[in-house]
This record gives structure tokens, C-alpha cells and sequence, in this order.
């Protein structure tokens, strides 16, 4: 028989309340992260935001990887699928700062948010996952979301749009991948699709070079690439801290921030269209999310069915 000590109960607490405050202050820095992207790319070129964002967060990453040392790196599994992955993440990069050029912050969130339904829908066939019908249900709902959110009509065919949609699909392949990728540590995930960022905003900042007249520029595309990599390391320590069923679904709070941020910033007023289609991915994502907890926790006793 085991005894709890009044110490082991204290940490215990601290850490259940832990694990939610560092998961909610990671949301936080990613909302800024967007916002901040969202105002430095209405003044300089694409390109150039993301490589100096991207060289600021290796800056950041640089310490890390020196003491884990170069084998991570060099002997990763699955080379191939490493590319495939920093691509998808490369994509879904270019396609989300190109999308707050032109839409709302809380648009083009409630479009990435929709990932985790895409990432349901593809694993049966890309993964060999077993989905059963209450996930269909939910992922069917969550589509109907997205095209509520993006109101049916000639406006579904803008390239802010459209460019939306393949971002949200690059991202949802991402994640896809790196399902496949568990065994990867999490800093060489990070540092692969950061230097492959880097590598893509060097090739297009040429052609879109914004002269920074002002120590004030470098500082503020440096800091987009530093409140990026805090939130990253934020939401990892997180997920370390407490388990995935506490903290992954305080990832919605993004879209709180987002409506926040783009009315203070911005003068964004969400629409209702956007707020009905936003409910619904988020209530599908949530459903799927914890379905699937329920059955990885059955299937440690029974043998896995779909569900």
C-alpha cells in the first residue's frame, strides 16, 4: 500500500494546473504570432518575413541542438518522409502569411483549424487507420463547417481563398506525417521545417525585397521568428507536463485570440457565417479528438474495432 505525502500531492496539483497555463500561454504566443505576421507582411515581401523569421527562430533552436549533438539530425528516420514533411510545412507556411495578407486574422484561423478533421478523413487510406461511423459523422459535420465559413459563392474562388485551402490541406498532410514520425525527437521535426522555411524565403525574398531603413524592421521580423519558436516550445513542454486529452483541445483558444486580435488590431468584425462554420470545426475537432482518446485507452484492453 502506498501513502501520498502532502509534498507529492502539492506537485501533483501543480502540475495538473501546470500543464493547461503552459498550453494556454503557447496558444497565446501563436495568436501574437500570426498577428505579428498578419501586420509586417502588409509591409515588406513574403519571402523575406519568413526567412528572417525563420533565421531568428534557429537563432533560438541553435542552443538545443548543440546539446543534443549532430546524430538527431544526421541519422533521422525515414529521409524521404522528412522531405515530404518539410515541404508540406514549407506550403502551408508561404499559404497561411499570404492568406492574412487579404483575409481576417479569424477567417484564415478557423480555415486551419479544420486540419485535425482533414487529418481524420485521410488517415483511413493514407495510414490504414480504422475510422467508424461517429468519427465520420463528425468529420462530415466539420466540413459542412468549413464551407458555411466560407460562404458558398463566387467569393470561394478569390486566391485568398483557394490559397487557403491548399494551405490548410499542406498542414493537414504535416501532421499526417508526422504521425509517421513518432520516433523523430520534436527539436529535429522543429528544425527541419524551420530551415526548410529558411531555405524557400531565400530563394523568393529576392524578388520582393522590402529595404529595412530601421533597426526597428530587423527587430520585428527577428521577433516573429523568437514568439514562433517560444510558442513551439511552450506547446511541447506542455504536452510533456500533462497529458494530450488536458491540454490539445486548449488549442481552439486560438480562435478566441484570433477575433480578439483582429478587432483590436485590425478592426475585423467576425461574421456570423464565419462564427456558425467555426462552432462546428471546432465541436467536430473536439468529438474527434477525445473519440479517439476513448478508444486508444479501450484498445489497451480489447482488441481494437472502429468506431
Amino acid at each position: 500500500m502506498t501513502t501520498s505525502t502532502p509534498s507529492s500531492l502539492g506537485k501533483n496539483a501543480l502540475s495538473a494546473y501546470a500543464g493547461p497555463a503552459v498550453m494556454l500561454l503557447g496558444m497565446l504566443l501563436f495568436a501574437l504570432n500570426d498577428a505579428m505576421g498578419k501586420w509586417l507582411v502588409a509591409s515588406f515581401g513574403l519571402g523575406q518575413v519568413i526567412l528572417i523569421r525563420s533565421l531568428a527562430a534557429l537563432l533560438i533552436l541553435a542552443p538545443f541542438l548543440w546539446m543534443a549533438g549532430a546524430k538527431p539530425i544526421l541519422e533521422a528516420e525515414r529521409p524521404w518522409l522528412q522531405l515530404a514533411r518539410v515541404v508540406f510545412s514549407t506550403l502551408e507556411l508561404f499559404c497561411f502569411y499570404y492568406a492574412v495578407m487579404y483575409l481576417p486574422l479569424a477567417d484564415v484561423m478557423t480555415y486551419w483549424l479544420a486540419a485535425p478533421i482533414y487529418v481524420a478523413a485521410a488517415a483511413p487510406f493514407l495510414l490504414g487507420e480504422k475510422v467508424g461511423w461517429r468519427r465520420w459523422t463528425a468529420i462530415a459535420i466539420g466540413f459542412l463547417g468549413v464551407i458555411i465559413a466560407l460562404e458558398p459563392s463566387g467569393a470561394m474562388f478569390t486566391a485568398p481563398a483557394l490559397i487557403s485551402i491548399i494551405g490548410t490541406a499542406a498542414f493537414a498532410f504535416m501532421m499526417l506525417s508526422g504521425r509517421s514520425l513518432r520516433a523523430t525527437p520534436d527539436k529535429t521535426l522543429v528544425f527541419f521545417q524551420t530551415a526548410g522555411a529558411a531555405i524557400a524565403g531565400l530563394v523568393f525574398a529576392p524578388f520582393d525585397w522590402t529595404p529595412l531603413t530601421t533597426v526597428t524592421d530587423v527587430l520585428m521580423l527577428g521577433l516573429l521568428g523568437i514568439v514562433a519558436m517560444s510558442a513551439h516550445m511552450l506547446v511541447n513542454r506542455a504536452l510533456k507536463i500533462s497529458d494530450a486529452a488536458t491540454v490539445a483541445p486548449l488549442q481552439y483558444t486560438l480562435l478566441l485570440w484570433a477575433v480578439v486580435f483582429g478587432w483590436l488590431f485590425f478592426g475585423d468584425v467576425p461574421r456570423t457565417t464565419m462564427l456558425i462554420g467555426a462552432a462546428l470545426i471546432v465541436g467536430s475537432g473536439l468529438f474527434i479528438f477525445f473519440r479517439e482518446q476513448q478508444l486508444k485507452k479501450r484498445d489497451k484492453i480489447l482488441p481494437a474495432v472502429p468506431e
